[in-house]
């Protein structure tokens, strides 16, 4: 194929997210709803439609794009029809408006540039609506480094069929019918190297250049132009980053006397012909040590340094800036933002400037007085503002601004109160956003409806699932990843959660989860997350700690002794009704442990498959519920395996499992409620079943199927599901990005 042109296919929302059923597969509909946390991860852009009052989208890293409601005061999700197999989908690289026509949408959507998944650009007519998709030849990275950088995607604002798009790795493209296809720009400069930035940066999310970081149209043209002047920023150092075309892209000069000491984050061009530009010394959001903020007089040709406050990485005082924004109608009146400034000075602040950088104020720090309302989302006092990657001012208010952070978004009324001195309060702007990844779910016999682990914020124990876990219910040791929970099955008071934080990793409640104390000792100082069972009793806890042995502690975790006969790093399930009881499974190397000693030794069994063993390979997420153990509930030594690739159900004291005919591929699994009548507990499951992949629920042990989700209710990557013990029907869905959503029988 040539690398300049791309065989593009048009589809429409339902044919992608919806395959064709098998005709004995019934359906049943549920009704869907957020388990309400309010934000929970990266927010990394706000976009503003400049002529429209209230019409504003906003961007994750991986959990899709929202579009603000204004009459219900919240954001209402785009993409949460991404099925599975286009789950790289729910990471969003960019969003660029049509100014001349503000029905017009366009997302840039793939999450990893390495990611075997689709990139696509998504296409509306409609406000988002419905969407066409173009599969695009570039490879995106809506969650790797420099995701807070941008817009990489921007309109021509004379030519609404003109669109470029800054990639990280494949240069610069254009499309001239609105996206239908795309061709590189072979006349723009592509650096010999690509810049890396920051070593941190590195690693397994961030391993790729961050490329092309923004496109800019100079909309301030002279009358009578027929030719576009464009502007593109590079995300490297040491060299010119900041480039311009002034004949519609044909030919591409650097912008002269540019600074080259640091990379650019942001860009804005003003309505009086200037250009403002942030600056660091990596594309975020890892560690930096440098920043700084320049103006550009286009028509001057003259750069000047404009930052608010000097960083001073020699006295350990380094940070970065960000974000910068401009107030439509007051051109002079820009505000930016610093970023890995926690910590230091007071922490990361915005700056306001009335003069075009000339003097600035700071809204938090140094006197500025900002503050905060955490009431609709609690949970966020806790963690401190950081990530500022984007600060937008309303284009038809002066006095509303809204910046993004690590965990969503803030918004003020009275962004002018810094002209007399006065302070300025910022209220959680997340409604209707729910981003965080559910590691881990459990609804337990009684009490609490559902105990929450998920990534960068811990988790909650939900009294209510409509609103948000309340201030006074926050308190106890908390984590940043919740990988595991467990309850005792016969005395659902005794909860343990193991995890990642700065004190200890494994926590439990002895009250159902009221209040919550760190173990007394651990068993060495590398342990760390990983897996816990607690027997049905509640005596006995096993836990398995990330890659290592598993060890047992019967006093509540004052003193551990290892579990020699079980191998490391071998997840472990307590018998639900005989507390003696534990199961372990080595999946790929054919063995079943179990214990018939409350978990002092266990015995190795040969297991035994229909259709005999997996092999290693291409097997989902490995935080997902695929290749476990499970029990079944109220029933001693009823085990099912979940393997990617089927299910099985033990039918014989020999440990054989038979495999279910329609299961053939699996994500997650869990048990809920018996139905009334029946004497099992219902099944739930995602993946495929009778060639149709969905969220599926079986009231007969797994002989028959419904689907209870619909075309518009598939959330890309699923990861965890169980169903609720004290309500038939009801489940619990733990996702990727998009939350933890619970269903009900509609």
């Amino acid at each position: 194929m040539n690398k300049n042109t791309h065989v593009l296919i048009w589809f429409l929302i339902a044919s992608v997210v919806c395959p064709k059923a098998d005709a004995q597969l019934r359906e049943q509909k549920y009704t869907w709803k957020s388990v309400q946390i309010h934000g929970g991860g990266f927010v990394d852009g706000v976009i503003y439609h400049p002529k429209e009052k209230d019409l504003l989208y906003c961007r994750t890293d991986m959990g899709g794009a929202y579009k603000w409601n204004a009459a219900s005061a919240s954001w209402q999700p785009l993409l949460d029809w991404v099925s599975y197999k286009d789950h790289n989908l729910m990471g969003v690289e960019s969003i660029a408006l049509d100014p001349s026509d503000p029905n017009r949408l366009y997302i840039a959507c793939g999450t990893y540039t390495h990611s075997p998944g689709p990139n696509a650009i998504l296409s509306s007519s409609n406000r988002g609506k419905t969407f066409k998709r173009i599969d695009v030849p570039f490879r995106m990275g809506g969650n790797e480094n420099g995701r807070g950088n941008g817009e990489r995607m921007a309109i021509d604002p004379a030519h609404g069929n003109i669109i470029y798009m800054g990639t990280r790795q494949d240069g610069l493209w254009k499309s001239e019918d609105r996206g239908v296809t795309w061709k590189r720009v072979d006349s723009f400069p592509i650096p010999a190297s690509p810049a890396a930035g920051n070593p941190i940066s590195r690693g397994m999310y961030y391993p790729q250049p961050n490329g092309i970081i923004f496109v800019l149209f100079d909309a301030n043209r002279k009358a009578g132009s027929k030719r576009s002047v464009i502007y593109a920023g590079i995300s490297q150092k040491g060299t010119n980053n900041i480039f311009r075309s002034i004949d519609d892209g044909l030919t591409w000069l650097p912008v002269p006397g540019q600074p080259t000491g640091l990379m650019p984050t942001h860009a804005v061009l003003s309505a009086d012909g200037l250009l403002y530009i942030t600056y660091s010394d990596a594309p975020g959001p890892d560690a930096v040590t440098d920043g700084a903020v320049y103006r550009y007089g286009i028509k001057q040709s003259g750069w000047k340094d404009i930052t608010p406050i000097k960083p001073q990485p020699e006295n350990q005082m380094g940070f970065g800036y960000a974000a910068v924004a401009i107030d439509a109608q007051h051109p002079q009146t820009i505000i930016v933002s610093t970023y890995h400034r926690y910590g230091k000075a007071g922490g990361d602040d915005i700056f306001r400037s009335t003069n075009g950088g000339g003097a600035w104020r700071p809204v938090f720090t140094g006197g500025g007085g900002g503050k905060f309302d955490y009431s609709s989302a609690p949970y966020i006092a806790y963690t401190g503002i950081h990530w500022l990657f984007d600060v937008e001012i309303d284009p038809f208010n002066s006095n509303h601004a809204i910046f993004t952070t690590g965990y969503g978004l803030h918004e003020t009324f009275d962004l002018t109160n810094l002209d007399q001195g006065k302070p300025t309060t910022w209220t959680v702007m997340n409604n209707g956003i729910e981003e965080t990844v559910g590691l881990d779910i459990l609804s337990p016999p009684k009490g609490a409806q559902l105990i929450s682990g998920i990534g960068d914020y811990g988790g909650f124990v939900h009294h209510c699932l409509d609103k948000p876990v309340p201030a006074e219910e926050l308190s106890g040791p908390r984590f940043s990843n919740t990988t595991s929970i467990s309850c005792a099955a016969q005395n659902s008071d005794v909860m343990v959660e193991t995890g990642e934080g700065s004190g200890s990793t494994i926590k439990y409640s002895l009250d159902g989860g009221e209040t919550w104390r760190a173990t007394q000792n651990i068993p060495d100082a590398t342990s760390k997350s990983g897996s816990v069972s607690v027997s049905a009793s509640g005596r006995e806890w096993i836990w398995t700690p990330q890659q290592s042995p598993s060890y047992l502690t019967a006093d509540n975790g004052a003193t551990w002794q290892p579990i020699s006969s079980l191998p490391a790093n071998q997840r472990v399930v307590a018998d639900p009704v005989n507390p003696e009881k534990f199961y372990s499974m080595a999946l790929f190397h054919g063995k079943l442990y179990t214990s018939t000693d409350c978990g002092h030794t266990f015995v190795a069994h040969d297991l035994q498959l229909q259709d005999g063993l997996p092999q290693r390979v291409n097997r989902g997420d490995i935080r997902g519920g695929q290749d476990r153990l499970y029990m079944a509930p109220d029933r001693e030594g009823d085990l099912w395996i979940a393997a990617f690739d089927g299910l099985y159900h033990i039918k014989s004291c020999s440990y054989e499992f038979a495999k279910l005919d329609q299961v053939s591929e699996i994500h997650a699994f869990g048990f809920g409620r018996a139905a009334p009548g029946g004497d099992y507990p219902t099944l739930f499951l995602v993946g495929t079943i009778s060639g149709k992949d969905g969220v599926f629920r079986s009231d007969d042990d797994g002989k028959h199927w419904v689907c209870i989700n619909d075309e518009q209710h598939r959330w890309g990557l699923i990861l965890q599901i169980t169903g609720d013990p004290k309500k038939y029907g009801r489940v619990y869905v733990g996702t990727h990005g998009r939350g933890i959503f619970y269903g009900d029988i509609h």
